[in-house]
């Protein structure tokens, strides 16, 4: 079964003045390191780098606890299942890159053309690109996926 793709805002309330502040902190450190490889080695390799998940490890860190603390609440241990959100949105942050290491190409191809243009092209690359990843990360988990009744999940031999 799929699961629908679905915002969630309540999640928001979630998080505290600081991890928001860390985040805020990052993600600028990030776009002033991608300034500087701008400034130094030109705006087409500065352009590359817009790939990186700038916020990526404070949100996987700020995720996990969120679960463990949610999981807690609800009177579980919940590292696991912190460490599953974690490792699903470092799934999504990969594909993500993908979709903006195309856009940033896409970009970088057709800026001399007309800046308009470029963005629309690139726009439509980065949203090509993502979606197929998506596909087929999600067909790659199916086929992985042993289907059910075909076989014990466990070995009962000793």
């Amino acid at each position: 079964m799929s699961t629908p793709i679905r915002v969630s805002p309540s999640s928001l309330r979630e998080g505290r003045w600081y991890e928001y502040e860390v985040r805020f902190a990052l993600g600028g450190a990030a776009t002033v390191f991608t300034g500087l490889i701008s400034s130094r080695y030109g705006a087409s390799v500065g352009g590359l780098f817009l790939a990186l998940p700038a916020i990526f490890c404070a949100s996987a860190t700020l995720i996990e606890k969120h679960e463990i603390r949610r999981m807690r609440q609800a009177g579980l241990q919940g590292e696991r299942r912190g460490q599953q959100a974690a490792a699903l949105d470092a799934a999504g942050a990969a594909l993500g890159a993908l979709g903006m290491l195309a856009f940033a190409v896409v970009f970088w191809l057709l800026v001399e053309r007309g800046v308009v243009g470029a963005f629309t092209g690139a726009s439509l690359a980065w949203l090509c690109v993502s979606v197929a990843a998506w596909f087929a990360r999600r067909k790659l988990r199916a086929a992985r996926k042993p289907e059910r009744g075909s076989g014990p999940a466990m070995s009962r031999s000793c």
